[in-house]
């Protein structure tokens, strides 16, 4: 993962979506990568972005952490890192998946 060199099973990219569809997606993605014993799943939420007001920029990146914590899903995160460089960097998170 460190390296960038282990490809997701799966890719989710939230640009363009609101708070409710971001959350609506990536309960999807993580039942979808479940079900098919997928291991990493990659969210792409954009990089936060300084502005006016800093509070409508950014939101859904702010708000993963705490969205996968109370996840229909969480038992089956084993992990949410940071996305390589190659994967996004900064604007992108892998989520592990515990295997089954």
């Amino acid at each position: 993962m460190r390296t960038g060199r282990i490809d997701p099973d799966r890719t989710l990219d939230l640009h363009g979506h609101g708070l409710d569809s971001a959350w609506e997606a990536i309960d999807r993605a993580l039942e979808r990568s479940i079900a098919a014993g997928e291991r990493v799943l990659l969210l792409i939420t954009g990089h936060e972005r300084k502005g006016d007001p800093p509070l409508l920029r950014g939101r859904i990146r702010a708000a993963v952490h705490d969205w996968l914590a109370v996840s229909r899903h969480s038992s089956r995160i084993a992990a949410v890192r940071a996305a390589h460089r190659r994967h996004g960097g900064g604007g992108s998170l892998y989520i592990i998946l515990r295997r089954t």
